[in-house]
């Protein structure tokens, strides 16, 4: 691989790490702080591309922003509902709404599969105008990216830090010890996932409008990707301030996506993509246990070296 196929593979990763690591900023709050695992990631984040898609191509980029946010909101407060309200285990009821979410977002893209994009101003357009004649020019898609992930990470790590952010810290630790405290459990998960989903929706309103087009599997797989990423970066980050860990969070999308793109960059046949991705994955999830053993595999095999050097004596 020449400098010019390593630099565009490093460009295309950066673009879509950035762009994922808001989906991984949201498990961050949801699996990480409050100590929910939503699985209706998927569904939240196609409905983000799809809302956003279609606010754009009514002509309105920059509402696109807000309207997938608000999607994603509603996506999270369906979820919160059915496990705090109804007594809904958070897993099955993840899934409950990820399978809803696909009908939904069939009826939200007008019952097409499809929203193209290619004739439709977007976010990603305006800032490609915006920059025109600047060094920057040719990098606006990464420009709009970064700026989304910094303002994410920025909200995130005040939010964390406010009286509401704590209580929702608190509840994933001990929801017995916030309930005991005078602090609504309920309201704290509701407002936690709402959050979450909305840097979801986010997330896939940029990812639609960066591909100029939204169909209804963009966001096929993205809870499982975006696992890895969060678990890639706490091993890289460790336990430091949510800031420090914020920023692991986007560190790890990037290498996760640096991966990929390398994968794709030697002409590996479409059907193995798959395979490659889950194999990643499964390093990724198995990295922190393999870390915590190694000093005891270690110990053993010095052990087994030294027995094995006094037999040969």
């Amino acid at each position: 691989m020449d400098l010019s196929a390593l630099l565009a593979v490093g460009q295309t990763a950066l673009e879509l790490g950035l762009i994922c690591s808001l989906t991984v900023l949201a498990l961050f709050l949801s699996y990480s702080m409050l100590n929910v695992c939503d699985l209706s990631t998927d569904g939240c984040f196609t409905l983000g591309a799809a809302v956003g898609a279609m606010v754009a191509v009514s002509g309105h980029p920059l509402l696109s922003i807000p309207a997938a946010m608000l999607a994603g909101v509603c996506s999270g407060f369906i979820t919160a509902l059915l496990q705090t309200k109804m007594g809904i285990d958070s897993l099955l009821a993840g899934i409950i709404v990820n399978t809803g979410l696909y009908s939904v977002n069939i009826a939200v893209m007008s019952g097409s599969s499809l929203v193209n994009l290619n004739k439709t101003d977007t976010v990603f357009t305006m800032a490609k105008d915006l920059l025109a004649g600047t060094p920057l020019e040719s990098q606006y898609r990464t420009v709009v990216a970064a700026l989304a992930v910094a303002l994410t990470v920025a909200v995130l790590t005040l939010f964390l830090n406010t009286r509401l952010g704590l209580a929702i810290r608190a509840t994933g630790n001990n929801p017995d010890m916030v309930r005991s405290s005078s602090i609504n459990p309920v309201f704290t998960t509701i407002v936690g996932l709402c959050v979450a989903n909305a840097f979801t929706g986010l997330s896939g309103c940029l990812m639609a409008q960066a591909q100029k087009s939204a169909e209804i599997n963009i966001g096929s797989g993205m809870v499982t990707i975006a696992l890895a990423s969060l678990l890639i970066g706490t091993t890289l980050m460790g336990r430091g301030s949510i800031f420090t860990r914020a920023v692991g969070m986007v560190l790890g999308a990037f290498l996760f996506r640096l991966v990929y793109a390398a994968a794709l960059r030697m002409n590996m046949p479409a059907f193995m993509l798959k395979l490659v991705s889950s194999i990643i994955v499964a390093l990724a999830i198995a990295l922190p246990y393999l870390k915590q053993q190694w000093p005891m595999i270690r110990r053993r095999l010095f052990y087994r070296s030294a027995s094995a050097g006094k037999g040969g004596n």
